[in-house]
């Protein structure tokens, strides 16, 4: 077969495998079951064409434009979709969601943790008051007898700029041990939940044996439930990556490994922002006294609701 017969019986397949790529590229969900097939048959056509013009017509026009169609192909047809790096809409709108969706199971565990370990320390600080002590410190525990919470600090002595920077930072390396955490057997995230766990119970505890229950919860409504929501969604995915690395599945652990790190990671990446949101809530709503009790509880709740909302995202179809 000589060239110019060549492009002549297959320049239309040509052209009609680039349009359908194309297209396919353009609005790939539009792309049904039978088309996927029909740039499947013509991409092996194009192969088949590109390895003849390259050994019998090296160097032509089609040898070229086969080439560069064999790559488009090539790359389109076997691109792992799920390596692709989402837009920030479709990220909180689909990937997070969908990925929050699917670590409820690890997120129950974490819960049930939490809430042992919170019963355990708000039982031993009733039991022994000296554990407040050696948790708040002896100036915090002075005050405290004189009717006066630490937290009082944050209004008086701190810029709110300031103080909503670190807390915002404290709180981010909390959710940051509790994810990293997974790549230890999941033994940090499990130190991460009940650690806190324990702490808020025993801090809890402390207040009530001073009367000053009322005022620490107070406190703690605007910023409480949120911060304690993220810290456990960010330890779940740390508990998932652990059960990746001991669990033994049908897959190869390499695979396991993967899917667990990218989920781990995009709940991690979902928490972060709402992290920035409490540093100033705590800073500046949650110890100001100007601000009344039911608009801090409310705000609290709210923002506990947006979360659970927009990590769920009732709007997004369940997986089939």
């Amino acid at each position: 077969m000589d060239y110019a017969r060549f492009v002549r019986l297959r320049s239309p397949i040509w052209d009609q495998f680039e349009s359908r790529l194309s297209a396919a590229q353009k609005e790939p969900r539009r792309l049904g079951h039978a088309d996927l097939e029909s740039v499947a048959l013509a991409y092996r056509q194009i192969l088949h064409d590109h390895a003849l013009a390259a050994s019998r017509f090296p160097g032509t026009g089609a040898a070229r434009r086969l080439g560069a169609l064999a790559l488009r192909g090539t790359h389109w047809l076997h691109w792992d979709r799920g390596d692709r790096v989402p837009g920030l809409r479709q990220f909180f709108a689909e990937t997070f969601p969908r990925t929050f969706r699917a670590h409820l199971a690890p997120l129950a565990v974490a819960v049930s943790l939490f809430m042992t370990a919170f019963a355990f320390g708000a039982c031993l600080a009733v039991v022994q008051p000296g554990i407040g002590l050696a948790i708040l410190g002896p100036h915090a525990i002075e005050g405290l007898r004189q009717g006066h919470l630490w937290t009082e600090s944050l209004v008086s002595t701190v810029p709110p700029v300031v103080s909503s920077s670190g807390i915002a930072t404290n709180n981010m390396s909390v959710a940051l041990a509790g994810w990293a955490g997974g790549a230890v057997l999941g033994l940090g995230s499990l130190y991460v939940i009940l650690l806190n766990g324990f702490l808020l119970g025993a801090v809890l505890a402390t207040t009530v044996h001073y009367g000053l229950l009322g005022a620490m919860l107070e406190f703690v409504s605007a910023h409480g439930p949120l911060e304690i929501t993220l810290i456990l969604v960010s330890a779940a995915g740390g508990l998932s990556l652990g059960q990746a690395l001991v669990a033994a599945e049908d897959l190869p652990r390499r695979l396991v490994l993967r899917r667990a790190s990218r989920g781990a990671l995009v709940l991690l990446v979902g928490c972060l922002p709402w992290f920035v949101v409490l540093g100033i809530v705590e800073a500046v709503v949650s110890p100001a006294p100007t601000v009344p009790p039911p608009l801090k509880a409310a705000l609290g709740l709210g923002l506990e609701a947006c979360f659970l909302v927009l990590a769920w995202n009732p709007l997004l179809p369940a997986e089939r």
